[in-house]
C-alpha cells in the first residue's frame, strides 16, 4: 500500500505575524574567525521534520536559537526554539579536492533538531559560543512547505548563496589567489557560510521581501531552489513564485518546473537581476542528494557530467545548449558594476497604481549593482510592455536597464524588476543605503559567461 501524503494546515501569515516577536535575534558579537559556525545537513524540512546540525566551536560550551524570520510588529524575528547548552568541540580542518577544489568538511554531526511546532518559513539558527572568547554564527534552513496551491510562493535561492560562499577559501568565482583559474567548479553545502556571519545572501536579498509580504499578510509557501528542482509538482496551483534579490545560479530542472507553473497560470515575479543565468547540476554529497551544486561555467569540457550526456553547466544563453534566459523573464542579464537613478517612464501600468509616479520620476541608486534589461536580439516574449527604461554607464559601455512584464499565452503575469537593489532598498533609510548594502555584502570577482 502506497505512504498517504499527509496535508499540513497553511501557513496563516496574519496570525504567525501577531505572535510577540524578538527583536535581539542579531549576531551582535561575532567573535574571532573560527570562534564558532556550523551548517545543517538539509537545507529545507517539512514542518515536524528533523536535521542535522554540524557545529565547529573553540568555546567549551554553546547554544542554539532557532529564529523564524518575518515581521513581527517591526522586530523581524521570533524565537520558536532554543537548546541547552552543548558540549562545544573543534571539528577537523576542511580539505580541498584536486580536481574541482571543492571544499570538504568531514565533521561529526553535533545534534539532531527536531521542527515540531515550527511554522513554515525562513528560519536563522543562531549559534553563541559560552566561554573561551565566545562568539556568535547563523545557519540558515528553510521550513518548506507540502503545496504551494493559492499561496504565493517564496524561493530562498540557496544554489546562489552556495556559489558565492568563499568558505574554506574557495567559491564558484575564485580561490585563494583571488583569480578565476583557481575557482570551485564544485561547491558543497557541506560547510558554513562565510558571508553575514553565517547567514549567506539571505539578510541584503530575501529578509526585507519576506519581511514586507509577511506585514501585508500575503498567504506564503516558502520553498528553496533545490526543493523546485526537485519536486516537479511543487508549484502546482500556486498563486505566484517569487524569484528574490540575487537567483542566478538555476538548475534545468528548476528553469523547466517554473516554466510549466507560468503555462499552467502561476504569475512570476523577478525581484532582483541576473536571474536564471548561471545553468547548474545538482548532486549528492556524502550526507545526502543536492548536497553539491555544479557549474564548471567556460571549463564545460572537463566536467565528467557533461562527457556522460548531461547539459553544460554553462550561462543559460551560451553554446551548447543556448537557452537565455529572457525567454522566461522577459528581460535579459546586460552587466555589472552600474549604479544609477531607476527612471520611471510608464506610470499608467496598473503595477505603479496608487504609488504617485508620473513620468520621468528618478530614484537615486536604485538600479544597480547588477542589471537587466529587454534585448529583442534574444528570444523575447511578445507583446511586452516597459515600465521603467534607466540609462546607466557599464564598466565605460552606455546601455540601459529595463523594469518590464508580459502576459503569457496562460494568463499568467510576469513580472521583473531589472535592479538587483530592490529587495535591498526595502531597507534603505536613505539613497546611499540602497548604493552600499550589496557591495559591502558580496565579493563581485567575476565577468559574465566566463
Amino acid at each position: 500500500m502506497a505512504a498517504r501524503r499527509i496535508r499540513l494546515p497553511a501557513l496563516d501569515v496574519k496570525a504567525e505575524n501577531a505572535r510577540p516577536g524578538n527583536a535581539d535575534w542579531a549576531v551582535t558579537k561575532a567573535g574571532p574567525d573560527r570562534a564558532v559556525e556550523g551548517f545543517a545537513d538539509r537545507v529545507s524540512v517539512l514542518p515536524g521534520e528533523s536535521f542535522g546540525l554540524y557545529v565547529s566551536t573553540t568555546a567549551p560550551r554553546f547554544t542554539v536559537s532557532a529564529y523564524r524570520m518575518g515581521w513581527y510588529g517591526g522586530a523581524r524575528a521570533r524565537l520558536v526554539w532554543r537548546s541547552e547548552a552543548l558540549p562545544g568541540v573543534r571539528q577537523p580542518e576542511h580539505t580541498v579536492d584536486s580536481d574541482t577544489r571543492m571544499v570538504r568538511t568531514r565533521w561529526a554531526r553535533t545534534t539532531t533538531v527536531a521542527t515540531k511546532d515550527w511554522p513554515e518559513g525562513s528560519y536563522l539558527l543562531r549559534l553563541d559560543a559560552q566561554g573561551g572568547e565566545g562568539g556568535q554564527r547563523f545557519v540558515p534552513v528553510t521550513v518548506r512547505s507540502a503545496a504551494t496551491a493559492g499561496r504565493t510562493v517564496v524561493v530562498n535561492a540557496v544554489a546562489t548563496w552556495q556559489a558565492y560562499n568563499r568558505w574554506g577559501g574557495y567559491g564558484s568565482y575564485d580561490g585563494p589567489s583571488g583569480g578565476y583559474a583557481s575557482r570551485s567548479l564544485s561547491v558543497s553545502f557541506d560547510r558554513p557560510y562565510a558571508y553575514d556571519d553565517g547567514a549567506g545572501l539571505f539578510l541584503v536579498y530575501e529578509s526585507p521581501l519576506i519581511a514586507l509580504a509577511e506585514r501585508l499578510g500575503i498567504p506564503l509557501a516558502y520553498a528553496t531552489t533545490t526543493d523546485v528542482a526537485r519536486e516537479k509538482r511543487l508549484l502546482e496551483g500556486a498563486a505566484a513564485v517569487l524569484s528574490l534579490g540575487h537567483d542566478e545560479y538555476w538548475s534545468p530542472e528548476q528553469r523547466a518546473h517554473v516554466t510549466a507553473a507560468r503555462d499552467a497560470g502561476t504569475n512570476t515575479a523577478v525581484l532582483g537581476a541576473n536571474c536564471c543565468f548561471r545553468r547548474i547540476r545538482l548532486g549528492a554529497s556524502e550526507l545526502g542528494p543536492d548536497r553539491t551544486l555544479v557549474c564548471y561555467k567556460s571549463s564545460y569540457g572537463q566536467d565528467p557530467g557533461f562527457k556522460r550526456g548531461h547539459p553544460a553547466t554553462v550561462d543559460f544563453r551560451s553554446a551548447p545548449g543556448a537557452d537565455p534566459e529572457s525567454s522566461l523573464l522577459g528581460v535579459i542579464y546586460d552587466g555589472y558594476p552600474v549604479d544609477a537613478p531607476y527612471v520611471v517612464t510608464h506610470p499608467g501600468h496598473w503595477l505603479f497604481e496608487g504609488t504617485g509616479a508620473k513620468a520621468g520620476d528618478r530614484f537615486e541608486h536604485l538600479v544597480g549593482v547588477e542589471y537587466d534589461k529587454v534585448d529583442t536580439g534574444f528570444t523575447t516574449p511578445r507583446p511586452i510592455e516597459i515600465l521603467a527604461h534607466s540609462p546607466v554607464v557599464c564598466d565605460g559601455r552606455p546601455s540601459h536597464q529595463d523594469t518590464a512584464y508580459y502576459t503569457a499565452p496562460s494568463g499568467a503575469g510576469v513580472f521583473a524588476t531589472g535592479t538587483m537593489r530592490w529587495v535591498e532598498a526595502l531597507d534603505a533609510t536613505d539613497a546611499a543605503d540602497a548604493a552600499d548594502a550589496a557591495d559591502a555584502t558580496t565579493v563581485w570577482t567575476r565577468a559574465p559567461g566566463r
